[in-house]
């Protein structure tokens, strides 16, 4: 459904037939509630393909079944198979998930492998079963982690990574080259997607933590802090470790960047949206609100 879905699905329509396409049902968004299409359905209307969108999947296997699909190729969907489907196609329904399975299985592994701090990640192409992510293995690779990766450099990242993998893979799947492996289930990590608690961000916490929190939210569904009542939203921010730190206090402008300090170091704003404005860059928001919130500390918790 997501960004990164229509990326692996523009590459693949180069090389592959695409029979229709699945995705989730348009949603209302922003302010107005106006109707968008996901990002592979947009995909899909320009490439005149045939669009399903039902609520639930199992609510679409009798129209998928008729147009008796050679594979079926999940990514980013987010509901599980049913088993009349999965054993439909000759070659099987495959998953592309982005970590080392069987590493952060579920819904959120892009954001909790930053949030979590992992040096690295990856994408898992796997069969598909009747549990979440729980298939055999069929193709894997790694990739780094950089520490100015956010959630959405390393979205994009991964999804150009995944679109590389399947056009190597798929060619030497169809021929029968390869080995599925089974996960072991005894190393297997689990991610749950982000909740609007967590989208919160506490400055009483080991400085590296909060920053792979705040970029492991960037740039969506979005990081923010609260003081004097007010809701800041974390669009661009750096860290560094310094001894001399009061969590959570404001420091202010230093050197082109916002000062917050958390333990053990302190987090860089380089840009910030104040709630009811527009987006802005460290200095433009001291000359603004940034001046009045200097000495004063963040919030703590905020409901």
């Amino acid at each position: 459904t997501p960004e990164f879905s229509a990326t692996v699905l523009e590459g693949l329509l180069k090389e592959y037939k695409i029979r229709a396409i699945v995705t989730q049902p348009d949603r209302p968004s922003g302010r107005e509630d106006k109707i968008t299409y996901s990002p592979v359905k947009e995909v899909a209307i320009k490439n005149a393909i045939l669009t399903l969108q039902p609520e639930k999947i199992k609510d679409a296997v009798d129209e998928i079944l008729l147009l008796e699909p050679d594979l079926i190729i999940t990514c980013a969907y987010g509901q599980i198979l049913p088993k009349q489907l999965l054993d439909y196609p000759k070659l099987g329904c495959i998953n592309v998930h982005a970590s080392l399975l069987p590493k952060l299985r579920g819904g959120a592994p892009i954001h909790r492998a930053i949030i979590n701090g992992y040096k690295e990640t990856g994408i898992t192409i796997m069969y598909m079963d009747e549990k979440m992510d729980e298939g055999d293995i069929l193709y894997q690779e790694e990739m780094p982690i950089d520490i100015h990766d956010t959630n959405a450099t390393l979205f994009n990242k991964l999804s150009n990574l995944a679109l590389d993998m399947l056009l190597k893979f798929l060619p030497e799947y169809i021929k029968g080259n390869y080995k599925a492996i089974k996960q072991d289930n005894a190393e297997a990590t689990y991610t749950y997607n982000i909740t609007k608690e967590e989208e919160f961000i506490s400055f009483n916490d080991d400085v590296k933590k909060v920053y792979d929190h705040i970029r492991g939210l960037l740039d969506n569904p979005g990081a923010y802090f609260v003081a004097n009542d007010k809701k800041y939203k974390l669009i661009s921010v750096d860290f560094e470790y310094c001894n001399d730190t009061d969590a959570g206090l404001i420091r202010g402008l230093e050197n082109n960047y916002f000062r917050i300090d958390a333990i053990n170091g302190f987090i860089k704003v380089l840009k910030i949206k104040p709630e009811g404005k527009n987006e802005m860059d460290a200095r433009s928001f001291f000359n603004g609100a940034g001046r009045s919130l200097v000495n004063i500390k963040t919030r703590e918790t905020y409901e």
